[in-house]
């Protein structure tokens, strides 16, 4: 049987505070697969972790424990040389796309670095993919002699996808690829980031706290609050039968465009994120949860399988023991 494309296991990453005076939980004991070809999203508010649990998966940010295996081989156990190799087939689409160019390259070998770094090509066939990639994400293959701020947001976010597809990569994980993009832009870059999946046989994760955005473009779908995921499930099931009161209140925040049913469902969550250094004490979401439990307080809800319309559901939560 072939194995998942990635199988994440356990993960946990915490930051030291200054002076030792504790850790930031960022991530905490995070597990799930990705299939080939299947598009996994990631979802929760700012502070959640999600971008944290991005770049450990890349090991751009080391963790402190669990395993990250890309076709069954841990990359844990990889060396610099053979991790540097093995990122041919991970890259990385970046929220920023201004920050995430260097200003003073032209496009052309921005785009061209990671041919240049693995060796591949000489420069005319660099060249050449080069002009292929931009054709493939929108744009003129003149756009290659320009500089990047000579390109819109949305631009500049095309040209950080065919850096990432450059070296025909099996996974692909986009950290908020559109939430700095105008709502006309956004719809764009996404049909753009499906059909990329389609043509190249990609598989994403795909990272964002707009839940309108990850329904349009996830299979399975993970909810994300305080370094935990508290609820994962297919995109169908997460929207039609949401479980976990956080998941709940996340999404009858989504806008709706009937005005005689605008507000009427919204679950309003009173408080804010309990600090990361000192999360609460049982489950981490009881301080804001409206269907809390004396149980809550004091015991942490263990993740637990369920089925809802025939399709696995994860959850966390004490109320469905």
């Amino acid at each position: 049987m072939k194995p998942d494309l990635l199988t994440v296991q356990n993960v946990t990453k915490y930051f030291p505070l200054k002076g030792g005076r504790g850790m930031v939980h960022a991530v905490d004991n995070v597990s799930f697969a990705l299939k080939n070809g299947e598009t996994f999203g990631v979802v929760g508010e700012s502070g959640c972790g999600k971008s944290t649990l991005a770049r450990v998966l890349l090991r751009l940010i080391e963790p402190n424990g669990g395993k990250i295996l890309l076709e069954g081989e841990d990359l844990g156990k990889l060396n610099a040389r053979e991790l540097r190799s093995r990122r041919r087939q991970m890259q990385l689409i970046f929220q920023d796309s201004y920050a995430s160019l260097d200003l003073r390259q032209k496009i052309g070998d921005i785009i061209a670095e990671p041919l240049v770094i693995h060796n591949i090509g000489d420069r005319a066939a660099r060249r050449k993919r080069v002009a292929h990639l931009l054709e493939m994400v929108g744009l003129e293959p003149e756009a290659a002699l320009r500089y990047p701020h000579e390109f819109s947001g949305g631009q500049r976010q095309r040209i950080g996808i065919a850096r990432a597809i450059a070296l025909e990569p099996k996974l692909v994980i986009a950290d908020e690829p559109v939430s700095a993009l105008d709502v006309s832009i956004q719809s764009q870059v996404l049909n753009l980031l499906v059909d990329l999946r389609q043509q190249l046989g990609l598989s994403y994760i795909f990272i964002s706290h707009d839940l309108a955005v990850v329904e349009h473009v996830c299979d399975t779908i993970a909810v994300m609050y305080l370094g935990e995921i508290v609820e994962m499930t297919s995109k169908e099931t997460l929207f039609a039968q949401p479980r976990h009161p956080y998941t709940r209140a996340l999404l009858s925040a989504i806008p709706r465009p009937d005005p005689k049913r605008r507000g009427a469902h919204r679950i309003v969550l009173k408080g804010d994120i309990p600090n990361p250094e000192n999360p609460p004490a049982g489950c981490r979401f009881h301080t804001r949860c409206p269907e809390v439990m004396p149980i809550c307080k004091t015991h942490k809800p263990q993740p637990q399988q369920m089925k809802s319309s025939g399709a696995a559901h994860l959850i966390s939560c004490h109320l469905y023991r």
